[in-house]
């Protein structure tokens, strides 16, 4: 990967890439790792961006489905060498990173289903409804519900009502 693709290509969005894989890891090793396969699948697939969306639509899009797929292989991974474990045992630091308020929202977020931390992430980001559903693959009107569900979930979280 040449360093001018990452420059003009990648680093405009690396906030959005750090967030969403801070969403799906719970530790610093395992962001670096999700990190840098988000970086890598960008550049891979440079040559199939149709143009039919904005880059950064794009580029969300393919860092929420790597960070899935990464996800999705972890857990078949870890219920294979995991089951004779407690879950005590089995739970990893999830306060890997600094701030102690960050980390409340990140292990809330954490709670969420996969797809829901993926819409809540672009809404955090200010993304609009329409954007988010091309992104998730959805329409408009099912973001603004699934949004609504999601806050009132993560206000529960927060405040400790729910497990």
């Amino acid at each position: 990967m040449s360093s001018d693709f990452y420059k003009a290509s990648i680093l405009p969005y690396a906030a959005i890439i750090i967030k969403i894989c801070r969403a799906y890891t719970n530790s610093q090793e395992d962001f670096e790792d999700y990190y840098q396969e988000v970086c890598l699948q960008i550049w891979r697939s440079r040559e199939n961006f149709n143009e039919h969306a904005q880059w950064s639509t794009w580029v969300y899009r393919l860092s929420l489905n790597v960070c899935l797929t990464l996800l999705k292989k972890k857990k078949n991974t870890y219920q294979h060498f995991a089951s004779d474990m407690l879950p005590e045992e089995a739970a990893v630091d999830s306060h890997a990173f600094a701030d102690e308020s960050l980390n409340q929202l990140y292990d809330a977020i954490k709670q969420l289903s996969e797809v829901d931390r993926g819409v809540i992430l672009l809404y955090l980001e200010e993304k609009s409804y329409q954007e988010i559903a091309d992104i998730i693959g959805t329409n408009p009107n099912n973001i603004g519900v699934r949004i609504k569900r999601i806050k009132e979930r993560l206000k529960k979280l927060l405040d400790g009502k729910v497990n």
